[in-house]
């Protein structure tokens, strides 16, 4: 995964490094569209619940210190648990201070190393109220029984394509939700989320 950005952001430098740099030839769209495709909804580094084959799959764009990503998630869980054709891929954002850092380095650490560990882990670090700090991350990890990991270089690497990712498909901030062909800002309601996923379900089995 860490390659494909590589070659992703080395085509974008090399044409901004032109004066004038020329519009993207349609190849050019099409390498740009299927790496962008195969980072956000392929990299086994990245969490993911729901349907292993899955007809319909988002992506969520999430921070563990954002009140915001903490009301949606909820949803987001009842939603693949509703349409068990539909899965989730979870792409935490840092932009919340060091302990957004962390906390998205233990779960994704612990998606690694202990996927079977990762959603109780993941559930427990969302209920916490207002920021994290080391202490309520470990709280965390005791009560929901996850092994201690030791965090390393490629938890950050994860981290840095996810930020690249966020950028190039225009995330603003989270909760930022891809569903089909379209990007869902913040924490919806239940009514909405529902309607959209319904929705870009009926197009995929139209297809």
């Amino acid at each position: 995964m860490k390659y494909l950005m590589i070659m992703l952001l080395a085509l974008f430098t090399g044409l901004s490094a032109a004066k004038e740099p020329a519009p993207f030839t349609p190849e050019q769209e099409k390498q740009i569209e299927a790496l962008i495709q195969e980072a956000l909804f392929n990299d086994p580094a990245s969490p993911r619940i729901g349907a292993e084959k899955a007809t319909l799959t988002l992506v969520n764009f999430t921070d563990y210190n954002c009140p915001y990503c903490k009301q949606l998630d909820p949803l987001l869980e009842k939603i693949v648990q509703k349409y068990p054709q539909v899965a989730v891929v979870i792409k935490p954002l840092p932009f919340k201070g060091e302990s957004s850092v962390l906390s998205a380095r233990t779960a994704l650490t612990t998606w690694r190393e202990h996927p079977q560990q990762f959603l109780a882990l993941h559930e427990k670090l969302m209920q916490k109220k207002g920021y994290h700090t080391a202490a309520s991350i470990k709280q965390a990890q005791e009560k929901s029984a996850a092994t201690p990991v030791t965090l390393d270089e490629k938890s950050m690497e994860t981290l840095s394509t996810n930020l690249q990712l966020a950028r190039l498909v225009g995330v603003q901030g989270t909760p930022a939700t891809i569903i089909g062909d379209e990007m869902i800002p913040g924490a919806v309601s239940w009514e909405t989320l529902e309607a959209v996923v319904k929705e870009k379900l009926a197009m995929a089995h139209a297809q």
